[in-house]
């Protein structure tokens, strides 16, 4: 049995939609700008889960919630968002937005609600559909070298050398959507915002 079949949802949190920003397609995958996709399909691994084609994105259910990852590119992923938000009367509090930020460290995960796209195109046209105040789980990918342009940089692939940090970040973001699912926003909060997965151990402490 997958490790977490047995978790219950709760109804205090109420979140409804988990949506992995990224673009679609083989020449995508595995892209820095994709980690949300990888944390989504992390999360479907753990539970057996297997994703359908919807009209706009791929669609997998846990419980009452949808993992989504857009399948309208990442400057559109607004569409994807508010076509569920529409069609179940979804309120942004019950969304739940997984993405790239090169204004965090690679190895760096940050959870909020609310505020502006930090100039991430998938969050900026979220937030043009649905408004801003939805939850977020921001996962750095750090700034580019010298030599890659922004547009360069999100879409280059991790380097083998970093697959191994690549990993613990994944794990840790799949595990801090399931405590929010589980104990709350606030919880997952303090629990993953403040850790640097590059700098220590997972189960060590700041």
């Amino acid at each position: 049995m997958p490790k977490l079949m047995m978790m219950e949802t709760t109804a205090s949190n109420n979140l409804k939609l988990i949506v992995g920003l990224g673009n679609p397609g083989r020449r995508y995958k595995e892209t820095r700008h994709n980690v949300g996709f990888l944390v989504v399909d992390e999360l479907a691994r753990r539970y057996g889960l297997s994703f359908k084609e919807k009209d706009t994105a791929l669609e997998a259910r846990w419980n009452q919630i949808f993992l989504i990852k857009p399948t309208t590119f990442m400057n559109l992923s607004g569409t994807a968002v508010s076509a569920y938000e529409a069609y179940y009367g979804l309120e942004p509090e019950q969304i739940l937005l997984i993405h790239d930020d090169l204004d965090l460290p690679f190895g760096k995960i940050r959870i909020k609600k609310g505020g502006g796209s930090g100039g991430q195109k998938g969050v900026k046209d979220t937030i043009m559909c649905i408004g801003p105040d939805f939850i977020r789980i921001k996962i750095g990918i750090s700034r580019p070298p010298k030599n890659y342009s922004v547009a360069n940089w999100v879409l280059s692939k991790f380097a083998d050398s970093e697959q191994e940090l690549l990993d613990i970040v994944v794990a840790a973001a799949a595990d801090a959507v399931e405590m929010i699912v589980k104990d709350g926003l606030t919880k997952a909060t303090n629990e993953y915002s403040n850790r640097d997965y590059a700098l220590k151990d997972e189960g060590e402490e700041e």
